[in-house]
């Protein structure tokens, strides 16, 4: 992937015209079917890898002449890219001179991914001769591959081109096939670019797993880097790949958020993109930033994401300002930060809660958790610039953790746990979820101190001893409902799968909360199930219980940033010209380093030692170390 492109497959290698399969480019089809075979047939597949965000390698073999031997003469090497090309190698392993036959069979419908993943995509459409190789053509789109060289015989009735290749011993022939929109020009991927928002952050230490995690992570979020086609200069996260690859507000906020640690580009041009969708005014709807509604599961109606982007932008904003966003960019921004707190505070009006946006709608625990840290991050940022309101949000941020402590506490032997939600008619839903874990996210005020949470001390023990607990725990990380709880499904993806971002978040708050014992826990496991995932752990998988010998099993990268900058308690504060270290004493993966971060716009990296000691090794100028 390195989006707009995108190039899906399985295993062998093959495109064979079914499922997913094909190379993509701004979320169309532009070629489902490219088999290769040599001598009419098949190579025969032995290994497929990723070499990178952006590209693959397969390998395959074939017996020129099966009458010779048992052993393989020809080796066929497919590198592909998400930027539309792909490379074929033939390589002649036996002692004698051979001439090969390579055909490439081609096909396209260029359907929309959104109809391929609905399986709605119509026929193949019929291909011309198009230059050194064929094209395809509807009303709205068209898409060629041409080749280097050039083909022998090019047959379009049958999507077929076809080269006679005359291999020495030991030697090598290549085709390089280029599959691209009919007119346009070679892909510029943002993540490809020398103003990419990402900085080349590294990580070393004890734990071997922590630098190839890291350098995946940030390949892929470069990867999923999109351009905001009206402002190329702001770029923002796609979400929903492969199936969208698109905006999703609440999702590409709360992946800048975590990524911090790597500059504040990223969360500027995710704010700009976003505030220019923002509802205007007069109505209840102004300053709202529009989102699609996301299943919840079987218990709840779908949540409204827009809400959730509308509190996560205030937040957002206050956090990168900590982190080093220059005070023009925030001044810039902040308008539409007031026009989201003022949205909250009309939508809430002289109730307490945040409630769903339709008749009847639930008052869902992690919007309540989202609120009181827009609610106390905003007042924060309304008072560093001297704008009104911020008091008012302070009231009523009290006035819904008294409501919160009262009223959605659930209790039981164990102590209780925080209900899920609060139905229509203030009954709560006791259901335990891995929402929980927003409870522990509360958002970074000024000289390292973290804003107060809806949870007391006590409680806040609750609910760090149910997360590190095995009802949530699988082994692997959190699983989004408790493993006793009535209709839990280890596959559903609300109901029991392991989500990395909530097992990030659940890590992150532990430890700043200090329960490092939790926290370590939920830790180890993630990493132990990134092993599995060849160090690139999906959105996320299935919450099967952790055995002596199993593995996780993955589910039909922001998170990583967070999960390992949480070690080492980073806590900016570029205004006060500080950085606060409040490392995990108990230094569960031994000594860290981290470098290549960004603070206050300059490198940064710092060390934590085996006896949990942290130590900054490289900073801005005039940046002190906080109490």
């Amino acid at each position: 992937m390195a989006l707009p492109g995108l190039a899906i497959s399985g295993e062998p290698g093959q495109l064979a015209g079914q499922g997913l399969d094909g190379f993509y480019r701004g979320g169309r089809r532009l070629l489902s079917r490219c088999l290769v075979r040599v001598a009419g047939r098949e190579p025969l597949p032995v290994q497929a890898r990723m070499t990178g965000a952006d590209s693959a390698r397969f390998v395959a073999t074939l017996r020129a002449s099966p009458a010779i031997g048992p052993d393989p003469e020809v080796v066929v090497e497919r590198t592909r890219h998400a930027d539309g090309t792909e490379r074929i190698t033939l390589r002649n392993a036996a002692l004698r001179p051979l001439r090969l036959p390579l055909e490439v069979s081609l096909g396209t419908d260029l359907a929309e991914l959104g109809a391929v993943a609905a399986g709605t995509a119509g026929p193949e459409l019929p291909a011309s001769v198009h230059g050194s190789g064929l094209r395809w053509a509807t009303a709205d789109a068209a898409a060629c591959v041409t080749a280097d060289p050039p083909p022998t015989d090019a047959l379009a009735s049958a999507g077929l081109l076809r080269w006679e290749l005359a291999l020495p011993p030991g030697g090598t022939a290549a085709v390089e096939l280029r599959v691209r929109p009919d007119g346009s020009a070679p892909l510029r991927a943002a993540g490809h670019t020398a103003t990419a928002p990402l900085a080349p952050a590294r990580a070393e230490g004890d734990d071997p797993r922590l630098a190839p995690l890291l350098r995946s992570a940030i390949a892929d979020l470069q990867a999923l880097l999109l351009r905001d086609p009206a402002h190329p200069a702001a770029t923002h996260l796609a979400a929903g790949a492969p199936w969208r690859c698109g905006m999703a507000p609440a999702e590409a906020l709360a992946a800048a958020r975590m990524t911090l640690p790597l500059g504040t580009r990223l969360a500027a041009g995710t704010l700009r993109t976003l505030a220019r969708t923002q509802l205007a005014g007069p109505g209840p709807r102004a300053g709202l930033i529009p989102g699609p509604r996301r299943d919840t599961g079987p218990r709840f109606p779908p949540s409204c994401t827009g809400m959730e982007a509308t509190l996560l932008f205030p937040v957002l904003l206050a956090e990168a300002r900590r982190w080093g966003l220059p005070e023009e960019e925030t001044r810039d921004l902040l308008p539409a930060a007031e026009r989201c707190l003022t949205w909250l505070r009309t939508t809430v009006g002289d109730g307490t809660y945040l409630t769903d946006p339709y008749p009847a709608g639930p008052a869902r625990c992690e919007t309540q958790a989202h609120a009181h840290r827009a609610a106390q991050l905003g007042a924060d940022l309304l008072d560093a610039y001297g704008r009104p309101g911020a008091a008012e949000l302070r009231q009523w941020a009290q006035a819904l953790r008294a409501a919160f402590h009262a009223e959605f506490w659930v209790e039981d032997r164990g102590g209780g746990r925080p209900a899920a939600a609060l139905a229509p008619d203030g009954r709560p839903v006791p259901h335990l979820t891995a929402t929980a874990v927003h409870l522990l996210d509360t958002g970074l005020l000024g000289a390292g101190r973290f804003a107060p949470g809806l949870l007391d001390k006590v409680r806040t023990e609750y609910v760090a001893r149910l997360l590190g607990g095995p009802a949530m725990d699988t082994g692997w990380g959190l699983r989004g409902l408790g493993a006793k709880e009535a209709g839990h499904n280890p596959f559903g993806h609300r109901t029991g799968a392991v989500r990395v971002q909530e097992t990030a978040l659940a890590v992150a708050g532990l430890a700043a909360a200090g329960y490092e014992k939790e926290a370590t826990g939920l830790l180890t496991g993630l990493l132990d199930a990134a092993e599995h995932f060849g160090h690139r752990l999906p959105e996320m998988f299935a919450g099967e219980q952790r055995t002596a010998g199993s593995a996780p099993l993955p589910h039909p990268a922001a998170s990583v940033v967070l999960l390992l900058t949480a070690l080492a308690g980073i806590r900016p504060d570029t205004p006060g010209r500080t950085v606060t270290l409040r490392p995990v004493r108990s230094a569960p993966l031994g000594e860290l380093g981290l470098s290549g971060l960004r603070v206050a716009g300059a490198p940064f990296a710092v060390r934590v030692s085996r006896l949990g000691l942290a130590m900054v090794e490289e900073a801005a100028d005039g940046l002190r170390l906080g109490a």
